[in-house]
């Protein structure tokens, strides 16, 4: 048995040995450069304020998009005009708000112009911005978030940070920023962890499987090692040694001193890829979403929009929430309008759905449910709104479901079942350390990741030479 053990875990660790350094050493740089994103923050910057010009209805616009679905309507201002987008569970089109047209972007110049537009606004210079490329897929825009805007048109914008922005074909938005020095970390952080390479991770099937297997064979290849490090460990005069000398023997203490966080990080990071194979994946139920999708009768929001729209926003939305056609208009980042027929206008710290009205809705998707509260900062399932400050509602529902609603749109934040919330602690906790002690100190909490991962590269390098010199006996054998 015990020379099953040895075999396994040395050529298993020979396979894999610079795939754990690999992970240890990206995990650093992940640490301090996250994968490129366009946060809300700059979505909202490079938004302009939309014109209060003669538009056709919404109701006449979710008829001309097609999308029998719809539960959601945004009006922005493109550089070549205002547009409607209109969303559902299926899909989404850009619909001209001055006639009703298709409002997709085929042109590279009107792309072009949209980018521009947008950098203007953030105060970024793009005197010499260029269309790069316009394709499905590339290094940056691989995650399935952008499946309904490809294909995308990426502009470089010729700054001095060498910004690149990627235009939605579908919507004609900007879904996407990276910068030169996000790419070039990245190459070394998100893109080796994640094994992330353009031709893989555009098949997200393959992608899946392979990671998930290539992780469960290094678990497998860890604990079989940790095994195999207590059984191998001497003591005398109450002081541990190893009966190995050389590289090995630093190999073993290493691997003692790291034992702990090595399986917990390789375990976490396989769990990473769990996606619904153990744990429930937080999705609703068939049932709560034809309740939360529920389609409203558009020709509600024409009594909306006898409330001017205010000169400063930058979108304005119509959304469907129990039943009911709300409209809400951003005026700022963190500031919001929002109007529901036969209502008062809410505004500034009422801008957003109350207690009440959340509770309506959760009274609907399930039984059982109590009055919904507002989460906290520091809660230990932590769900944010895109717009900072705007209050998130949780409702505990039959003892154990948990439904987390935006204040903000009345979106779906979470769903958290016991299955979701054992899958919180087993992999945010155990692999990003998010521990509320740890989250109450992020400098402390950094210096604990990266010494950790420093401890992991290390014991890793020493595996590396071990199966280098193994393997080369072998062959010379």
């Amino acid at each position: 048995m015990m020379g099953a053990i040895v075999l396994l875990h040395r050529w298993l660790g020979i396979a894999f040995c610079l795939l754990f350094a690999m992970w240890f050493a990206s995990g650093i740089v992940m640490q301090f450069v996250p994968f490129p994103s366009l946060t809300e923050a700059e979505r909202f910057a490079g938004l302009m304020p939309v014109h209060g010009e003669t538009r056709i209805s919404v109701a006449d616009a979710v008829a001309a998009s097609g999308i029998a679905d719809a539960t959601r309507v945004r009006l922005i201002q493109r550089s070549d005009g205002a547009v409607y987008i209109v969303s559902g569970p299926s899909r989404q089109r850009a619909i001209r708000a001055a006639d009703g047209n298709d409002a997709s972007v085929k042109s590279a110049d009107v792309a072009l112009a949209v980018a521009q537009a947008h950098a203007r606004q953030r105060e970024i210079d793009a005197s010499h911005a260029t269309i790069v490329g316009r394709a499905d897929y590339d290094q940056w825009s691989v995650p399935n978030g952008f499946d309904r805007h490809r294909p995308l048109f990426r502009v470089a914008l010729g700054d001095t940070a060498g910004t690149e922005v990627y235009v939605s074909s579908l919507t004609g938005e900007i879904v996407l920023d990276t910068t030169r020095r996000e790419r070039g970390w990245n190459l070394a952080g998100s893109v080796l962890h994640w094994i992330y390479p353009t031709v893989l991770r555009s098949n997200w099937a393959l992608w899946d499987r392979l990671v998930w297997s290539l992780s469960l064979l290094a678990l497998i290849a860890a604990v079989l090692g940790a095994v195999l490090g207590i059984v191998r460990i001497r003591i005398h005069k109450r002081q541990i040694s190893s009966p190995y000398r050389g590289w090995h023997a630093l190999h073993h203490l290493l691997g003692l001193a790291a034992m702990a966080f090595v399986l917990t990080w390789i375990f976490s990071g396989w769990l990473s890829m769990d996606h619904g194979r153990l744990f429930s994946r937080g999705q609703l139920t068939a049932t709560e979403a034809s309740v939360m999708n529920a389609v409203p009768d558009w020709s509600e929001a024409s009594s909306l929009d006898r409330q001017p729209l205010s000169s400063s926003a930058g979108e304005v939305e119509w959304f469907a929430f129990n039943g009911y056609v709300y409209r809400r208009d951003r005026v700022a980042l963190d500031r919001q309008a929002l109007v529901r027929r036969g209502d008062a206008p809410r505004d500034g710290h009422t801008g957003f759905l109350d207690v009440h009205e959340i509770q309506a809705l959760t009274g609907r998707l399930t039984v059982g449910c109590g009055p919904p509260s507002v989460l906290p900062d520091n809660d230990d399932y932590p769900a944010l709104s895109a717009m900072p400050g705007a209050p998130v509602y949780r409702s505990r529902c039959g003892g154990d479901l948990w439904f987390d609603i935006d204040g903000a749109d009345g979106g779906m934040l979470q769903r958290l079942d016991p299955s979701r919330r054992a899958y919180r602690w087993l992999y945010s906790g155990l692999h990003k350390l998010d521990f509320p002690v740890l989250a109450a100190h992020p400098r402390f909490r950094d210096v604990v990741i990266v010494g950790l991962c420093t401890l992991g590269l290390a014991f890793s390098i020493t595996g590396i030479i071990i199966g280098w010199r193994r393997l080369r006996s072998s062959l010379a054998a």
